[in-house]
């Protein structure tokens, strides 16, 4: 599951980037850090998942905001 570390930790950036939303973000890094010591993927997912919906949301303000391949990122670990 190193995928999710590192697909979170782009998402991260992204939301970081865009100056939005700090208290996903929040939520984001601690899941991750919870994640990294017990292995327990559920909360990182559930936040992936909200994440994933926030993303979609700008990108579909701004095409160039989120990239395509992030989103598909998202998507496969939110959903696997």
């Amino acid at each position: 599951m190193v995928q999710i570390e590192k697909t979170v930790e782009l998402a991260l950036d992204k939301l970081a980037k865009l100056k939005v939303n700090d208290q996903l973000i929040s939520e984001l890094k601690w899941c991750l850090e919870s994640y990294r010591a017990d292995r327990n993927p559920v909360g990182l997912i559930e936040k992936s998942r909200i994440a994933l919906e926030f993303l979609k949301e700008k990108k579909e303000k701004n095409s160039r905001a989120v990239s395509k391949q992030l989103i598909a990122d998202l998507e496969k670990v939110s959903y696997s």
